[in-house]
């Protein structure tokens, strides 16, 4: 059983999420804030597997309390979010959310993602991933951290950190890449380790951070 909380300072938005998240046999609603800040203490009290945040909240936005969230270990963060080019999904994933999605997205593309999340993988949207990081990393001209940071990878595990970046899954790198999925699964493991990232999301704007991937590329 997958536990949720949710949080969104409308009632309406937790109505909707609470519909179709409740459906599901796998998973189970446990709670629920209105603010970032309640939603940090809840979290601590609850340790569900998954917070679904809204972003643009009273008291304490939504940034702030995911990185509250996943420094403490309390529970892993999807954010939500109905503005595709927020500044603050940006801040959000650096803080450790574990993904995104907007508010639009299909039910079943929410409980997919939902079950990814409380896996331990990570939900990038590669088509709004880009032009985020388009907007609020591209737009110093250049690599806004040092590329010297990715020596410590081999040459494979740089292939595979841009496919990662591509918003390819561990199935299609190993297609491309003409290796195993265990393999693959392996190689990402590392390039995690080595670069002391939480999860694929970090590794995505780290490859765009450094340029070693490119918006629109």
């Amino acid at each position: 059983m997958i536990t949720v909380m949710l949080v969104d300072d409308q009632e309406l938005m937790r109505v909707g999420f609470r519909m179709v998240l409740g459906a599901q046999e796998d998973v189970e609603i446990v709670g629920e804030a209105a603010d970032g800040a309640e939603a940090v203490a809840l979290a601590e009290r609850l340790r569900p597997d998954v917070v679904l945040m809204d972003v643009r909240m009273p008291v304490l936005d939504g940034v702030e309390a995911t990185k509250r969230i996943v420094d403490a270990g309390t529970a892993r963060v999807l954010v939500m979010t109905t503005f595709d080019l927020d500044s603050y999904v940006y801040a959000a994933l650096r803080g450790g959310a574990s993904g995104f999605l907007l508010k639009d997205t299909p039910p079943a593309h929410l409980v997919s993602a939902l079950r990814s999340v409380a896996a331990g993988d990570a939900v990038v949207s590669p088509s709004v991933t880009r032009r985020l990081l388009d907007r609020f990393v591209g737009s110093s001209g250049g690599p806004v951290r040092d590329p010297a940071s990715l020596k410590v990878l081999t040459e494979r595990e740089h292939e595979v950190l841009v496919l990662v970046a591509r918003g390819l899954s561990n199935s299609e790198i190993a297609q491309e890449l003409f290796l195993s999925e265990a393999t693959v699964k392996t190689h990402v493991g590392r390039i995690l380790a080595k670069l002391d990232l939480r999860d694929r999301v970090q590794a995505v704007v780290l490859a765009y951070e450094t340029g070693l991937a490119r918006p629109g590329a």
